[in-house]
């Protein structure tokens, strides 16, 4: 199978490109690196031959208008060179528990949700938990001097690269529709995750957790992005495994 992959340079994008090579299928990058920049279009002959479009492209931003207008602008470049290069499935990826919560970062990833699910192209959405890398995403965002500023989240933690095996799983079997919601194989709370990844770093910077405004500060402290692990998909690497790998 041929595989498309945008955003194949980013967290989950790295281990999309690797599993999908390892098994065997041939595997064409989608990013800026490489010449394509999704929100302006694709060359006609970008997708040729391919099979899937697997996206787990992102943008790095807490303004909801500036994501809004990015994935909608990569969701109509997807569908349109997809269509018409004759690509059967596009694969994309969310974010678990996000319904209802129209604000900032989640807000954007529910249009894309809904531009997924009313393209053109047969389609499989995967919805997971944060990542297990997001530690260290926040102690690079959240750093204000030495000080390293924490907001209030419960999360159940995935790997990246399991997101990923996942995805090329989903890519493998056909469209789908909704899959089933991935998590991670425990709960844990962000400051927690960011003070023993500092440790481990051999880091004393010292850490303050403080709750977002919001409805996006909200979810993330409520615990709805936990997902409902009764009902979910399982990852099996605890966030202490990943570190003691990284």
């Amino acid at each position: 199978m041929k595989v498309a992959v945008c955003g194949a340079t980013g967290v989950v994008g790295s281990h999309v490109h690797r599993v999908a090579r390892a098994r065997g299928h041939e595997v064409v990058s989608l990013t800026r690196s490489s010449g394509h920049d999704l929100t302006k279009g694709l060359s006609e002959d970008a997708l040729a031959g391919v099979d899937t479009i697997i996206d787990v492209s992102g943008i790095q931003t807490l303004s909801r208008k500036r994501a809004t207008d990015y994935f909608l602008a990569v969701s109509r470049t997807l569908q349109e060179a997809g269509a018409a290069a004759g690509v059967s499935h596009l694969v994309a990826l969310s974010i678990v528990g996000i319904d209802g919560v129209r604000s900032s970062y989640y807000g954007a990833k529910e249009e894309q949700e809904r531009a997924v699910r009313a393209g053109v192209l047969p389609w499989t959405l995967l919805r997971a938990a944060q990542f297990h890398e997001f530690a260290a995403q926040t102690v690079e965002r959240g750093s204000v001097g030495p000080l390293v500023v924490v907001p209030r989240a419960r999360v159940r933690p995935v790997a990246a690269a399991e997101v990923a095996d996942a995805l090329v799983d989903l890519a493998e079997a056909g469209p789908a529709g909704e899959a089933t919601d991935l998590v991670g194989p425990r709960n844990e709370i962000l400051v927690d995750m960011v003070r023993a990844l500092l440790a481990r770093r051999g880091s004393r910077r010292p850490v303050v957790e403080v709750p977002l405004p919001g409805a996006m500060g909200k979810a993330m402290s409520s615990g709805r992005l936990r997902g409902t692990p009764d009902a979910s998909r399982q990852g099996h690497q605890t966030f202490a495994e990943w570190l003691d790998q990284s």
